[in-house]
């Protein structure tokens, strides 16, 4: 027990979920021009995949100083894809691609260059059910990748 009167355990606990939380309050997007933008509070999930009124699938992962996409996997149906990317980080430089090779069939759109607190969008269609890698070539090293995944519905 400790001054708190907090066994050895609970301290572990309380330090976890102080942990999180800090960890959770540094991943918030940029604000900027509408193509700069990280997607509104209001508006739907990060990895959430919704179809816009010109029956354009769209959605938005995140990037940020860890590594990560967030999420690191998202599934469409076949058809045109609105893939945003915002970089959360407060450091780092990021990229995005789908990684040659690594899918069912190639998709060629990509991000070159994703400074802190910027925002990109590309557009694509797919057409073949399957996996599909994605990466920031720059950390691919680090496992700095994911996965999209194209199913009939």
């Amino acid at each position: 027990m400790n001054r708190l009167g907090l066994p050895r355990r609970g301290r572990a606990l309380l330090a976890g979920g102080v942990l999180v939380a800090t960890v959770l309050t540094g991943c918030g997007g940029a604000g900027g021009t509408a193509e700069q933008a990280a997607a509104p509070s209001s508006g739907p999930a990060l990895g959430t995949v919704t179809t816009a009124p010109d029956g354009v699938q769209e959605v938005t992962l995140q990037t940020q100083d860890d590594y990560v996409f967030t999420p690191d996997t998202f599934t469409v149906a076949p058809g045109p894809v609105r893939l945003t990317v915002v970089n959360a980080a407060e450091q780092m430089t990021h990229n995005f691609r789908f990684t040659p090779d690594a899918g069912p069939e190639p998709i060629d759109p990509e991000i070159p260059l994703l400074t802190t607190g910027e925002s990109r969008t590309v557009e694509f269609t797919v057409t073949t059910p399957g996996e599909y890698g994605f990466e920031c070539s720059f950390h691919t090293q680090l496992q700095q990748y994911g996965t999209m995944t194209v199913i009939d519905r």
